[in-house]
């Protein structure tokens, strides 16, 4: 689909399973693909030190816990990646308003744009 763009490696943090497959299939349809996956706080901190991905996309509230921490490894390791919430941009925790936000229910149109845009304000 958008063949002039490098293929990406995912990790993807969403706590509903049903929603991280749709992911999975949306990301793959768009050209890249998931390299890792958690649903649970523990494993997305643990997963977050793995150099195997090179963007992430991270639901904001996983059950309670929200996916800060994971966040906060990311900027450190200055991995680019992209909240998502069925909230609006009053969920980004502090310290990341200006990144790229992902609305529920997601459209594969702007999944693209969000990672686009994590990409771009990665690369200045």
């Amino acid at each position: 689909m958008h063949v002039n763009r490098p293929r990406r490696s995912f990790f993807l943090v969403e706590d509903e399973a049903l929603i991280r497959m749709m992911l999975v299939d949306m990301i793959e349809e768009l050209g890249h693909a998931v390299v890792a996956e958690a649903g649970r706080i523990e494993d997305a901190v643990r997963l977050a030190h793995d150099p195997a991905f090179d963007i992430a996309i991270l639901d904001i509230n996983l059950g309670g816990p929200t996916s800060t921490p994971v966040a906060e490894i990311l900027a450190k390791r200055s991995v680019p990646f992209v909240f998502a919430s069925g909230y609006g941009q009053e969920d980004i925790p502090e310290g990341f308003k200006n990144r790229p936000m992902l609305r529920k229910p997601f459209q594969l149109d702007g999944l693209d744009r969000a990672i686009q845009a994590a990409v771009a304000e990665h690369e200045n």
